[in-house]
């Protein structure tokens, strides 16, 4: 099944990957040698490590690899956001507590539940999909059931609004 991503969150995918690839892995393989080159393999403490950082790269290279291979790769940009759509910015009003709310439908790799941005598989998300202004609609969660009414949908850039963006500085292992 393709998950949809933005251009934007595709991109950090590609740098992570390229990062741990060409930089990270011929690093710590090179400590690996050199920690090796010091004798005895069964109490080397700098060896263990470099082979166990080795690992974890390994397997966040699988799974960045098999993320890239998955993705459908969408320019929110481009829709019209009169429906809401994957990437738009959709206000709500819940009309059980009559508080707006923001949430803005985005994919997996890039949701913040705790800051509006919700994947595009969440309950929330796949009942507004599709939705206009003005439509009314209920969401079933696991403790209750809620009724919203769809405000106002627009485009705004997902990574304009997260706030949890991993940098190169986050992709290496301590």
């Amino acid at each position: 099944m393709k998950e949809p991503i933005s251009i934007e969150g595709y991109d950090l995918l590609v740098k992570e990957f390229k990062f741990l690839l060409e930089k990270e892995k011929p690093k710590v393989a090179q400590e690996k040698l050199v920690a090796a080159a010091q004798g005895d393999r069964s109490e080397n403490a700098d060896y263990h490590a470099a082979k166990e950082k080795l690992r974890f790269i390994d397997k966040r290279l699988f799974y960045l690899n098999s993320m890239m291979q998955k993705s459908q790769i969408i320019d929110p940009s481009l829709h019209s956001h009169l429906k809401v759509s994957f990437g738009s910015s959709v206000r709500v009003l819940n009309i059980d507590t009559d508080e707006e709310e923001l949430y803005i439908i985005c994919g997996v790799l890039e949701s913040e539940p705790e800051h509006g941005l919700i994947s595009v598989h969440s309950p929330l998300a796949k009942a507004m999909i599709g939705k206009e202004v003005d439509d009314e609609f209920k969401v079933k969660l696991p403790n209750a059931l809620k009724e919203y009414e769809i405000l106002k949908i627009e485009y705004k850039n997902i990574f304009t609004l997260k706030k949890n963006i991993r940098t190169q500085k986050e992709f290496t292992f301590h």
